[in-house]
Formats: C-alpha cells, structure tokens, sequence
C-alpha cells in the first residue's frame, strides 16, 4: 500500500500546488531566489487531491489528537481545509484572522472557539514557522487548549522545527520537501541530480549557491 507521504507528494505535484523549477528560480517577496513555488490552494479545484488531502488530514486528527473537540483553520488557506475536515469529524470549526478586526465585536478568533476548548491547527504548508505560531499564540492568548497543528506539507526547514519545538507545539504533516523532491525526481518532474540542490536551498534559503549547480 503507498505510503500517504508519497500519495499526497504524488497529488501536490500533479496539480502544480507544489511546483519545482530549479534552474528557472522564482522569488520569493523577500527577495531570496527559490526553486519550489507552492500553493495548496489548488487541492480545493482538484476532486480527487482535495478528497485525497481532506481525508487524510481527517484521519490524522482523530488519530493523533482523539481528545480534539474542534478544528481551527489558518487564515486564509487553512479555513477551507478546517471547514472540511470539522464536517469530515463532525466537529466545531473556526478560524484565526491575520489581525483583529477593526469594527463589530473585533475578533480575531472566529466562530465559538472557547477558553478551555480543545483544538488542533489545520495549516495548509509550514516554511519558517513564523504564521503557524502567530496563530498559536493567539489561541493560547484566549484560553484555548492547542492540542497542536496538522498541515498538508512542511518545508522540513530547521528554523520551523526549532521554533515550534521552541514553543512545545506537537505538529504533523501530510508530505514534507523531502519526500516531495524525491518523488518529483521519479516522476521525472525534475532530475535525480537537482535534489541535491533542492534540499540545499531548503537547508539555508538565503543561500543561493544552489542555483549555479
């Protein structure tokens, strides 16, 4: 039976959620030269990827977290995959904004996510870390039991592990870069050769010696 790792590796690729160009870099808003674009946001458009993703990202919760009683989603790509899932679960759902609002009640935290409730994350892909434990701080914030976090991929990059390790965040994700660059280079999506160039960039992104082979 193929391993989920590899099942959602094969589906992030096929739609171009999860895209590798190495020897044709894009670049990032802060400018660092990258060769993987990704935008989970497709999985949504795709019938098979998105029953593919949702489930699994269903089973995971209810396996590692079985005491959860609701889902929050990462605004905005993790809302519709938290929003699938809580029915998948039939569990309570919510979601965190990027930033309070600026009129009516000002949340931030939408839906009936209560001080003691016990939640997990569903976050759409991890890279530093930096959003993920915003939305983890807020929650905590308000009283809120963060049971921990279940992504689609993770960029496996050391300063995320650190940082969420840092502030005791138990997470899981469906695929990680690894597993993907492997099975883009089976899939002959890239060459064998280009991997690893692909997991020195995910080693240090600001340096961009990959690029040159």
């Amino acid at each position: 039976m193929e391993k989920i790792e590899e099942l959602i590796a094969k589906d992030l690729l096929s739609i171009k959620a999860v895209f590798f160009r190495p020897d044709e870099p894009f670049t990032w808003a802060s400018g660092i030269k990258s060769p993987v674009y990704c935008d989970n946001r497709l999985t949504l458009t795709s019938v098979k990827v998105r029953n593919d993703v949702e489930n699994a990202l269903a089973e995971t919760v209810q396996a590692k977290f079985p005491q959860v009683e609701a889902v929050v989603g990462t605004a905005t790509a993790g809302i519709a995959h938290a929003a699938i899932v809580g029915h998948l679960l039939r569990l309570p759902m919510g979601y965190v904004r990027a930033g309070a609002k600026d009129h009516g009640r000002k949340n931030q935290i939408e839906g009936k996510i209560t001080s003691g409730m016990k939640v997990v994350v569903i976050e759409d892909l991890i890279s530093t870390g930096g959003s993920s434990l915003e939305v983890i701080k807020v929650l905590r914030e308000a009283g809120v039991n963060v049971l921990g976090m279940v992504s689609i991929f993770t960029y496996n990059m050391q300063k995320s592990k650190d940082a969420l390790a840092e502030a005791k965040v138990t997470t899981y994700s469906l695929t990680n870069f690894d597993v993907i660059a492997e099975v883009a280079a089976q899939e002959n999506y890239i060459k064998s050769e280009d991997i690893k160039r692909l997991l020195a960039f995910r080693n240090n992104p600001s340096d961009e010696s990959w690029i040159k082979g």
